[in-house]
C-alpha cells in the first residue's frame, strides 16, 4: 500500500510538472512571436504590407558576401542549414557570392555578410540599397547605415517580395580559444534563429534564473567595451544561452508545421497549445540527431567561462 502511495505521488508530480513546462513554452512562444511589428527606420513606406511566417524561407538560398566563411562559421552554417532542411523539409543551399550583395542575385535569398574587424558599414549600406532597388523596399533614398551590435538580422517587407540581411562578425585568426569559439558561435546562431523563425529577443532581467531559450536574454550595458575584448565576449556569452534550447528547436517545428498565414496571429499560439504534445515528440527527435548537436546549448546553458 505505502509504495502504491508513492507511485501514485511520483506519477502526480510528473504530471504537474508536464503541465507547467507546457504552460511555460505557451507563454514563451506568446512572448517571442506574438507581436506588432515595430520600425525605427524613418522614412520607410509603411504602406508596403507585411507577411510575417518563418516558413516563408522554406526553400530559400543564403548568399554569402563580404569574407568568405572561417572554419567555424561553416561549420555552424552547415549545422544550421542542416536543421532548417530537416524542420522545413526544403534544403537552404548556400553560396559565396564575392564582396558585394548585387551578386546574389533577386531570388527568395537571405543575405549574410561576414566580416571580421571594423564593421563594413559602407558595404551595410551598399547591400541595403541593393535590396531596396531590387524588392521596393521603401527604404529611405542616401541614408547611411552603420551596425550596432557585432551581430544583427534585419528582414524587410517590399512590394516585390521581402528580403532579409544579416551581418555577423566572425574570427579573424584560425585557432579559437574556448571564449573566442562561444562568441562567434552564439551570435551567428542567434541571428541566424531569429531571421527564420521572426522570433522577437525576450528579456530574462533575473540574472540568476535559467534559460529555456536563445531568444531570452539577460539586459547589459556593454558600451564602454571594444566588440574584441575579451571582457565583451564573456559578457555577451553569459547573457543567453550558447545555442539553441529545447524550446527553439520545439518552436522551428511549430514554425514549419502550423496551418497559419502568419506566426503573429494568436492561432499560431493556439496551434502550439493544442499541438503540445507532437511538437515536443517532434522536438526531442530532432534533438537525438547528431548533425545539429554542435548548435545545441545542452541544458540551455550559459557559457562555462
Amino acid at each position: 500500500m505505502q509504495l502504491l502511495v508513492v507511485s501514485l505521488l511520483l506519477a502526480l508530480s510528473t504530471a504537474s510538472a508536464a503541465i507547467a513546462e507546457r504552460a511555460r513554452y505557451v507563454e514563451l512562444a506568446r512572448r517571442g512571436w506574438n507581436y506588432e511589428l515595430r520600425t525605427t527606420m524613418m522614412g520607410r513606406d509603411l504602406t508596403i504590407p507585411v507577411h510575417i511566417n518563418g516558413r516563408d524561407f522554406a526553400g530559400a538560398s543564403l548568399c554569402v558576401v563580404g569574407e568568405r566563411p572561417h572554419p567555424a562559421s561553416l561549420e555552424t552554417l552547415n549545422a544550421f542549414r542542416g536543421l532548417i532542411e530537416h524542420t522545413f523539409g526544403k534544403p537552404l543551399t548556400m553560396r559565396h557570392a564575392g564582396i558585394s550583395a548585387d551578386q546574389c542575385g533577386s531570388g527568395r535569398t537571405v543575405v549574410l555578410r561576414l566580416y571580421s574587424g571594423f564593421p563594413p558599414n559602407t558595404a551595410l549600406t551598399a547591400d541595403l540599397a541593393w535590396m531596396n532597388n531590387v524588392h521596393l523596399l521603401g527604404l529611405p533614398q542616401g541614408s547611411f547605415y552603420a551596425a550596432a551590435s557585432p551581430a544583427m538580422a534585419q528582414t524587410f517587407f517590399g512590394r516585390r517580395g521581402q528580403g532579409t540581411h544579416i551581418m555577423v562578425k566572425q574570427p579573424a585568426l584560425p585557432r579559437l580559444g574556448k571564449l573566442e569559439s562561444s562568441f562567434y558561435k552564439s551570435i551567428l546562431i542567434e541571428e541566424l534563429f531569429q531571421a527564420f523563425t521572426f522570433g522577437m529577443d525576450i528579456m530574462l532581467f533575473d540574472p540568476s534564473a535559467a534559460f529555456e531559450s536563445k531568444l531570452q536574454e539577460t539586459p547589459l550595458n556593454l558600451h564602454r567595451f571594444s566588440w574584441e575584448s575579451r571582457d565583451f565576449m564573456r559578457a555577451l556569452v553569459n547573457s543567453n544561452p550558447t545555442g539553441l534550447c529545447v524550446f527553439d528547436i520545439f518552436m522551428m517545428h511549430a514554425v514549419a508545421d502550423a496551418p497559419v498565414d502568419q506566426t503573429v496571429d494568436p492561432d499560431f499560439i493556439s496551434f502550439i497549445d493544442q499541438e503540445y504534445d507532437s511538437l515536443m515528440a517532434q522536438a526531442q527527435e530532432t534533438l537525438a540527431d547528431p548533425r545539429f548537436a554542435s548548435i545545441v546549448a545542452p541544458g540551455c546553458s550559459r557559457a562555462s567561462q
